[in-house]
């Protein structure tokens, strides 16, 4: 049975279709061809791991309409094949995006304007540092070839132990750490509003509030910056709850950090809720909206006072150039 991803693959001359539209003439001024500049370059956009993560993120950049073409790279080729065909037949209901895959990262992602890496997914019996030497491995494989085809690009890591693999992605990719981020504590500070919303009645969107240091069990909750339509949260909740001390924040602190470990243990994995996040990131990055995240980045000069080169999740803004400040 032919491959039926192309017209051209079933026989059909590639070159024929071409002319069922018309070619538009260059106009022409007092006699003088006028010469249509080319249009702007489009987005391109790179996610290196068709697992469930990748293809959340996948779906979800496609749907908020993010790029104008997304490579999708993996080491099964079958798979991202199928996976990229699944994407493509569903092109109607979608806006205009190439979609492309394979197993090549350097033809695939050459020139790209973002690049996502996820490797495999975790699982519920793994920690955050038994993952570490594996993803290395993974990073110093694909970081490298980016890097390469791509020197211009931002540098999105989405695997864990993400502020430790974000370092790695930096040193490997040589690129200046304000182009080099890693998820962080986005999706932390996610929960940590899901849960206070769902507590007050308000929209999640609505309560400001940010998980930062690491990502995974050490990861702390700024009570003090915890705001609703602009209001601080902490004290009306400490007046109007007898039992809301320092117990009772720790153990939503607690639920928080431990939310990941409960998806997993009842779906398997992790996807759509840091699908939404990457995507998030990606549309400030990309459209450099200059919006305020909790990620992982450099905190030498970053943090006063700090001489160490470790990347934590602390509140940066993002822009079309990376880490603003």
């Amino acid at each position: 049975m032919k491959e039926a991803s192309s017209l051209c693959k079933l026989g059909f001359d590639i070159d024929k279709g071409a002319g069922f539209f018309c070619q538009v003439p260059s106009p022409v001024h007092d006699g003088e061809l006028i010469v249509l500049q080319p249009c702007e370059r489009l987005t391109k956009v790179s996610v290196i791991g068709a697992g469930n993560v990748g293809m959340a993120i996948v779906q979800t950049i496609l749907t908020q309409g993010l790029a104008d073409e997304i490579a999708l790279v993996d080491a099964e080729a079958d798979r991202v094949r199928g996976k990229m065909l699944d994407l493509q037949h569903a092109a109607t209901f979608l806006p205009r995006v190439r979609i492309v895959a394979g197993t090549d990262v350097l033809a695939l992602t050459r020139s790209s304007d973002l690049a996502l890496i996820t490797v495999p997914r975790e699982t519920a019996a793994a920690s955050r540092m038994d993952q570490l030497r594996r993803n290395v491995a993974l990073l110093r494989e694909v970081v490298p070839t980016v890097a390469e085809g791509s020197p211009e690009s931002l540098l999105l890591v989405v695997s864990n132990p993400v502020d430790v693999l974000a370092y790695a992605a930096w040193k490997l990719s040589g690129f200046p750490s304000s182009r080099v981020i890693g998820s962080g504590t986005d999706l932390d500070s996610a929960r940590l509003r899901c849960l206070l919303a769902e507590h007050l009645g308000v929209g999640a969107q609505d309560v400001q509030a940010y998980m930062v240091s690491e990502h995974g069990d050490g990861a702390l909750a700024l009570w003090s910056s915890v705001r609703v339509g602009g209001m601080p949260v902490l004290s009306y909740l400490q007046k109007t709850h007898s039992l809301f001390d320092a117990e009772a924040l720790e153990g939503i602190r607690r639920a928080v950090v431990g939310g990941a470990g409960e998806v997993i243990g009842l779906k398997g994995y992790t996807s759509w809720a840091i699908g939404y996040s990457a995507a998030s990131l990606a549309r400030s990055l990309l459209r450099d909206q200059r919006r305020v995240y909790p990620v992982s980045v450099l905190s030498k000069g970053f943090v006063p006072g700090n001489a160490h080169e470790v990347f934590l999740s602390l509140p940066a803004r993002l822009g079309r150039r990376g880490v603003l400040g």
